[in-house]
């Protein structure tokens, strides 16, 4: 519905452009200016704050992605899975210091 009304309103301010153009007394200077200020300036501002609802709410799903993503992580690490092997959890040995064998 919004695109309607930006294509209508372009329409008109191309057709003052021209009409700027056209005249007596008119310039191409005159009719940029005219196309310029009462065309593409709006039309963008109107635009740009129309779509701010549509970019906040991208925004706000994109940052609970993030964080779904995030807490997902800090999950996993805080709780890793056994891998079957003997001191492969990553963790250090509890005896550092390795045990004394006797000579047969």
């Amino acid at each position: 519905m919004v695109y309607l009304v930006v294509i209508a309103w372009m329409y008109v301010v191309l057709m003052m452009a021209v009409a700027e153009a056209t005249h007596a007394q008119g310039s191409l200077l005159g009719a940029a200016v005219t196309f310029v200020l009462y065309g593409l300036g709006p039309v963008a501002l109107v635009v740009y704050l129309m779509g701010t609802p549509a970019r906040r709410k991208a925004r706000r799903e994109r940052d609970s992605a993030d964080r779904a993503a995030w807490l997902a992580q800090r999950a996993a690490e805080a709780d890793p899975t056994p891998s079957g092997q003997p001191d492969a959890g990553g963790q250090p040995a509890t005896d550092a210091v390795a045990p004394v064998r006797k000579e047969p």
